[in-house]
């Protein structure tokens, strides 16, 4: 049987998603946790994720699959696991899925939330969990740099250099800029949906977008960064701190839950995490 779960998770603690030797990774977690609500004589159950996070990045809705021979109701996975995870991971569902699903090669989009805080003062409640600038941002500036990424594009000068994808070639749909506050304390959210997005691409992205919010590029440069395909030509990479992995869409074919499934414009972000 296959199983897919939405898991939520609060990165600041971890090394990523991704495992790694010293075991501090939220898929360690997940493994860990799953393996001893199954009685996993292996001690782990291997899972495979919808899009790694880096250290310090959070998820409003990671989708990862597994398979198993264990028959147990999908909310017995749930809240069996949950027991056996850190407060700060937790399964929000568990959906048994044909063996023909893939949570990374099925999707049809991926979604990312940046939180930005735009205060005269760092953050302290919300440290880890937003970014921060603390010059105003121009609005209006930001959102006509954003048009010009919108669209089908090389994206050499936003990836990483340790990005191991095959192609940087890349199809933004949607890039969303709104402020949530009035004065010179306030939030910002940049919202952008993709097919796939390279590592680091938000992070760079929202170097350039910040840059031009504060005035210090005209909003015109994003498309000189864009056109030289040289991560030299761009801005530095933005904090992880306010980075949200909002999740991956699925054709409803798949039966899985709504937040999950592809429709009209995409599913909405509901509000701040």
């Amino acid at each position: 049987m296959r199983l897919a779960l939405g898991i939520r998770y609060n990165g600041q603690a971890y090394e990523g998603w991704q495992s790694q030797r010293s075991g501090r990774t939220v898929q360690d977690k997940l493994e860990a946790a799953l393996a001893k609500f199954a009685a996993d004589p292996s001690g782990r159950i291997g899972t495979l994720c919808a899009g790694r996070t880096d250290a310090g990045v959070h998820a409003l809705m990671q989708v990862v699959h597994f398979d198993t021979e264990i028959e147990r109701e999908p909310f017995s996975w749930m809240r069996g696991t949950n027991r056996f995870l850190p407060d700060d991971i937790a399964v929000q569902w568990a959906q048994p899925v044909p063996d023909e699903f893939h949570c990374r090669a099925s999707a049809l989009a991926r979604r990312y939330l940046y939180v930005l805080s735009q205060s005269p003062v760092r953050p302290s409640l919300d440290s880890g969990r937003v970014g921060w600038s603390m010059h105003p941002l121009d609005g209006d500036a930001m959102r006509k740099a954003a048009a010009v990424l919108i669209g089908t594009h090389d994206f050499s000068s936003f990836r990483a250099s340790a990005c191991q994808a095959k192609s940087p070639v890349k199809n933004l749909r949607c890039i969303e800029v709104t402020r949530v506050g009035d004065g010179e304390r306030c939030r910002w959210h940049f919202e952008f949906e993709a097919d796939a997005f390279l590592h680091h691409m938000i992070r760079n992205l929202m170097g350039c977008l910040v840059r031009i919010g504060r005035g210090d590029e005209r909003p015109e440069w994003i498309a000189e960064v864009l056109e030289a395909r040289s991560r030299k030509v761009a801005a530095p990479t933005f904090s992880a701190d306010g980075l949200y992995f909002l999740g991956p869409l699925y054709d409803a074919k798949w039966g899985l839950p709504a937040e999950a499934t592809l429709q009209a414009g995409g599913a909405p972000y509901d509000g701040p995490p």
